[in-house]
């Protein structure tokens, strides 16, 4: 499975290594073999020691290697770095900074024409919700038009805009609805995002569909993190 923790516009140089550093000496204490993914604020990018299992991604970025764009970081930034992974798509850059479905689905060709991991996100917001499952799922599947799904390295992660932040977390049916219904035309991984911390996780990963999480505000502390890896190792099924 995989454990993925989006600092979003958290964390500075400083403080993102000793987050790193940490997660990196529980992963080799534990000899947990969870996929762990952090991505940091652009200036929070250094050439971290990983263990082979822990990838540091990043959040954002402009589709060219380079160029005249004025406060954008290209590929050729990322590169310095090392990063292979990139979450694309996310609902604040959606709903908050107005990025349009045309300029995500540039961004998802431009990375995956450099072989990265594309972590690809999608999620209704309240107004569709409350207009029942098979509106939700017209609506995710818009998400998707001009977007590879056969891509190798494409995971999708499924995140409910009214979920994000606000401390609600989807009920578990509807969880497990909706991945169920994605697995069935898509063949890629599964996360799920909205929420999860600690005292639920467990719950979320028992459903059959879902393949790990994406978590924000509850994986800022590196014990809770740690733990939400340490659930994640327990989970058999």
């Amino acid at each position: 499975m995989m454990i993925a923790s989006n600092f979003k516009t958290n964390y500075t140089r400083a403080t993102a290594e000793v987050f790193i550093k940490t997660v990196q000496a529980f992963l080799v204490q534990t000899h947990n073999e969870q996929e762990v993914r952090i991505f940091a604020p652009f200036t929070a990018l250094n050439r971290f020691d990983e263990v082979k299992n822990l990838k540091v991604g990043v959040q954002n970025f402009y589709p060219v290697q380079n160029g005249s764009f004025t406060g954008e970081i290209g590929f050729e930034q990322l590169e310095e770095f090392g990063i292979e992974s990139v979450l694309i798509g996310h609902s604040e850059r959606r709903h908050i900074l107005k990025e349009s479905h045309a300029l995500i689905a540039q961004k998802y060709d431009f990375a995956k024409a450099r072989d990265a991991e594309i972590i690809y996100c999608v999620g209704e917001p309240a107004e569709v919700r409350m207009q029942g499952i098979d509106a939700v799922m017209s609506y995710l599947w818009e998400q998707f038009e001009g977007i590879d799904v056969h891509y190798e390295k494409l995971i999708i992660a499924y995140e409910p805009v009214w979920a994000i932040g606000t401390g609600l977390s989807a009920h578990l049916d509807d969880i497990k609805e909706v991945l169920e219904r994605l697995r069935e035309k898509l063949s890629k991984p599964l996360l799920y995002g909205g929420s999860v911390k600690v005292e639920n996780i467990e719950s979320i990963l028992h459903v059959k569909a879902c393949d790990g999480v994406l978590v924000g505000t509850a994986s800022w502390n590196e014990e809770a993190f740690c733990e939400m890896i340490r659930i994640a190792d327990s989970v058999k099924k």
